[in-house]
């Protein structure tokens, strides 16, 4: 198997439209971009535990109801409860709405897919945002 490159992923355009992308999602399923990023990081590590969850919040602004919120919203699932005597803590994964998402903001990136528009567009951000999705959409080289 070859090794992947930087240059290899200059050229996928893998970053193209990041931005447009990750706004898009945060703004369909209510999240901040930080809970987005830091649901992305903990889907890389796939079983986690809450101490995982801290040392990765530590580049994020400071949200102390981001754990329960996310834990409470369905993002994140108990994989393994804890019994008090041989497992000591609770392990965690990310759910399955979380990586559907994660998944198809890659396909979107890749152009496999892309980003449905807008039906209410209720602000100048709204509007902005329509306008750059519907480039990104026309966009074939992505």
């Amino acid at each position: 198997m070859r090794k992947l490159t930087s240059s290899d992923l200059k050229d996928l355009g893998l970053l193209k439209h990041y931005r447009i992308i990750r706004k898009w999602a945060c703004k369909t399923c209510n999240l901040n971009d930080a809970d987005l990023e830091l649901l992305m990081y903990l889907e890389a590590i796939d079983l986690f535990r809450k101490q995982d969850f801290k040392n990765g919040t530590y580049s994020y602004s400071w949200d102390n109801r981001r754990w329960n919120r996310l834990l409470k919203e369905g993002w994140i699932v108990v994989w393994r409860t804890r019994n008090r005597t041989t497992q000591k803590y609770n392990i965690y994964k990310v759910s399955f709405k979380c990586k559907q998402l994660i998944s198809r903001m890659y396909r979107i990136m890749l152009g496999e897919e892309d980003i449905p528009e807008i039906k209410k567009v209720k602000s100048y951000s709204d509007k902005t945002l329509q306008t750059s999705i519907s480039y990104l959409n026309k966009d074939k080289t992505r």
